[in-house]
């Protein structure tokens, strides 16, 4: 039997519910505010004096030590800085913005933050790791059912801080393979449009990213069936992860995998090269 491992969006799920993220809270949100609390009241601080000293509200404060709203990296660090922490809440930083992910995409989250090469294949969308804040937005602005504001900002926060992997020390062995069609497709304004193509220019200058297109009209090609990733780990051992209609898996069987890796050098050769791609964005500003 194969081991295709199927992590699947759970707000169906039973229990009490927010409005957009399923029975419960993630709980190290919940850890850090207990923590956070422990820390301001060994400073002797109330709730007021806290939040005036890091320059956020009393009801701020109180949500995060409540585990209602995930801390931002900003008030981490200047809850460190105040409360004298010694880097604990800094340590947890990471699992709580990778808590405000959607639910299907968190046990890939967790792998994808540890890889040591990454290759991926998008027919549809600019990648997650290459995109904007603006395009980021208003991809999760057109989500089906609609997202509250504040999910928004979360989802589209965690994507962001996801973009430490372009730079990330030891630098990861990063290539994007994006459709033609997926970068002329108005996602969003013509101003969010051309931040995201300058934004493509400027990551494809990076000498561990290649950005390849691959041209519309090519006909038949082996990314036709859909966007895809493989990644190698620190093991050297290599997965596949592929996502659809809010269902994300993690393919682990080797046979499974080869395929995947097959698949992606085929597009590679078929695709334009580095310089190719960057001229025919570098066109897509200038029409613009």
């Amino acid at each position: 039997m194969r081991t295709v491992r199927d992590v699947r969006d759970t707000r169906t799920g039973r229990g009490a519910k927010t409005k957009d993220e399923g029975p419960d809270l993630p709980g190290v949100w919940s850890a850090y505010g207990v923590l956070l609390q422990y820390l301001r009241k060994r400073a002797g601080l109330n709730q007021q004096q806290f939040g005036d000293a890091i320059g956020y509200s009393l009801e701020q404060v109180a949500s995060v030590e409540q585990g209602r709203r995930p801390a931002k990296a900003a008030f981490t660090v200047a809850a460190e800085r105040v409360l004298e922490a010694g880097g604990v809440l800094e340590a947890l930083q990471g699992e709580v913005d990778r808590a405000k992910l959607p639910r299907f995409f968190r046990n890939f989250a967790l792998i994808e933050a540890e890889v040591v090469s990454r290759f991926s294949y998008d027919p549809l969308l600019v990648p997650g790791l290459l995109q904007t804040e603006g395009y980021a937005r208003a991809v999760f602005a057109g989500h089906c059912p609609p997202l509250s504001e504040e999910i928004i900002d979360q989802h589209t926060e965690a994507r962001l801080s996801r973009q430490r992997l372009l730079t990330r020390v030891p630098l990861v062995e990063l290539s994007f393979i994006i459709s033609e069609e997926a970068l002329r497709d108005p996602v969003a304004g013509l101003e969010v449009m051309r931040a995201q193509w300058q934004r493509l220019l400027e990551v494809s200058a990076l000498r561990n990213v290649e950005v390849q297109i691959m041209p519309a009209r090519r006909g038949f090609h082996p990314g036709k069936n859909g966007p895809f990733v493989v990644v190698e780990t620190q093991e050297h051992n290599q997965l596949g992860y592929f996502e659809s209609q809010g269902v994300g898996c993690v393919v682990s069987e080797p046979t499974d995998v080869s395929a995947f890796a097959l698949r992606y050098g085929k597009l590679r050769s078929q695709a334009l090269n580095v310089e190719e791609s960057s001229r025919l964005i570098e066109r897509m500003v200038g029409e613009t």
